[in-house]
């Protein structure tokens, strides 16, 4: 339920995207900070999240993170000016980070380490129906109420895991305080990331003196690295096996992130639909990932995670392509049925992907290991919508630019495969549960 009510919010925002530029009368690049706000405490916060959730009981941090979610989901309906809503959305992605690392803990500690890849391909399947409800519903409320009924969708849905969890989870130890490190890290990374981002975003409408920004990202990076708590989530990653899922997670991540920002605005303004028949066309690539999730889960355990993922990110990577032309002469069911099929492989490659990573993972570092793979997941998320948005202005907003877009989205799939195909993951030894 915390994937499913995760990706609502995702998927609904991104469908109200061009209607609050409108309104609010910022151009694109500004308004795609919009989905940046809370994709960038996604990446500050996961890693030390991650380590933080090691440390305490999972029921106290699943009422931390899911309330504090909804409540900033309410701030968010209610901000009335751009410069309120951005800084909301920073807040709950720092609610967002928490329920980011700790779903696939509490998933990964639930089961035998022979049904793994299906747990993992529960979440990847949840978390769908979450993008299968919010275009649709982000639609219809955008039309009928505007665009602050989009961000109240998930609050019911956070309710209702309170609700279950509270009965459901052992309480453990205790919420603690996280020590001033964890601060200090979430800065490092966050002054990093939004250096490349800010860089990336502007250079195309405000010059290439912006990418000078990049070069900042270099010392805060090596600061970080010169860091104790930066010591355990480099060895983690350093195991064997665990480059080509993080690298699968951020590339796919990257290719739905920028196919995400672009298709909205190639509805509404090249094909001239409402935001329900958008929502609607959208949907179409969720229902794809949901009818595969299962698939993925039962081929990942009795035919092997690694070449099931393998054949979930070629017939993501064959999709996209079907989706790249964007004519003029379409209609909104000759988009649906290529997302259709790019959907598909996203079902396929989720829980097979994570379940590698997972499974090489020590018991000790459970947390951990879930908040590196959402890591590299945020950043692909974050960094999509930035090199797209890019692409798309230098063609001064154009339909070329569009193509352009979603021609990243198809390389950062198709450069996956090798990632994959290469790694080969040391499993480590987990008990199982009582």
């Amino acid at each position: 339920m915390v994937a499913f009510t995760s990706l609502l919010t995702m998927n609904s925002v991104n469908i109200a995207l061009p209607t609050m530029q409108h309104e609010f009368g910022v151009p694109p690049s500004a308004a795609q900070w919009i989905v940046l706000a809370y994709q960038l405490p996604l990446i500050a916060l996961v890693l030390p999240s991650g380590r933080w959730l090691d440390l305490v009981g999972p029921r106290p941090a699943l009422a931390l993170a899911v309330g504090g979610f909804a409540l900033t989901s309410v701030a968010a309906a209610a901000a009335g000016e751009f410069a309120v809503l951005v800084p909301v959305r920073v807040l709950q992605g720092c609610f967002g980070a928490l329920m980011l690392a700790l779903t696939p803990a509490l998933a990964s500690r639930a089961v035998r380490p022979e049904a793994r890849a299906r747990a993992m391909s529960v979440l990847a399947t949840l978390g769908p129906l979450g993008a299968l409800t919010g275009p649709a519903l982000g639609g219809l409320l955008l039309e009928s109420s505007g665009w602050p009924a989009v961000f109240l969708l998930n609050v019911p849905i956070c309710l209702l895991v309170l609700g279950i969890g509270l009965r459901a989870i052992p309480a453990g130890r205790p919420l603690c305080w996280p020590d001033r490190s964890w601060l200090t890290e979430a800065a490092l990374v966050a002054g990093a990331v939004s250096a490349v981002l800010l860089g990336v975003s502007f250079a195309a409408t405000d010059g290439l003196p912006w990418l000078g920004l990049l070069l900042l990202a270099v010392p805060l990076f090596l600061l970080w690295r010169r860091r104790s708590t930066s010591a355990e989530v480099l060895e983690l990653v350093r195991r064997p096996g665990m480059a080509g899922p993080h690298l699968t997670l951020l590339g796919i991540g990257l290719a739905f992130a920028a196919m995400n920002l672009v298709l909205p605005f190639y509805l509404q303004r090249v094909l001239h639909v409402d935001a329900a028949t958008t929502g609607l066309t959208v949907l179409a690539f969720p229902v794809g990932m949901v009818l595969a999730g299962p698939l993925g889960g039962l081929l990942g355990d009795r035919w092997g995670a690694r070449r099931t993922g393998l054949l979930g990110v070629a017939v993501v990577a064959a999709g996209l392509l079907l989706v790249l032309p964007l004519s003029e002469s379409w209609q909104p069911v000759d988009l649906a049925w290529r997302l259709f099929a790019a959907g598909l492989g996203m079902g396929l490659y989720g829980g097979p992907v994570q379940s590698l990573a997972m499974g090489a993972a020590p018991r000790s570092r459970i947390a951990t290991t879930a908040a590196t793979i959402q890591l590299a997941r945020s950043i692909g998320f974050a960094l999509g919508p930035a090199l797209a948005t890019t692409l798309w202005a230098a063609s001064g907003y154009a339909l070329a630019g569009m193509r352009l877009g979603l021609g990243l989205a198809v390389l950062a799939a198709a450069a996956t495969l090798p990632a994959l195909a290469l790694s080969r993951p040391k499993v480590a030894m987990v008990a199982s549960p009582r």
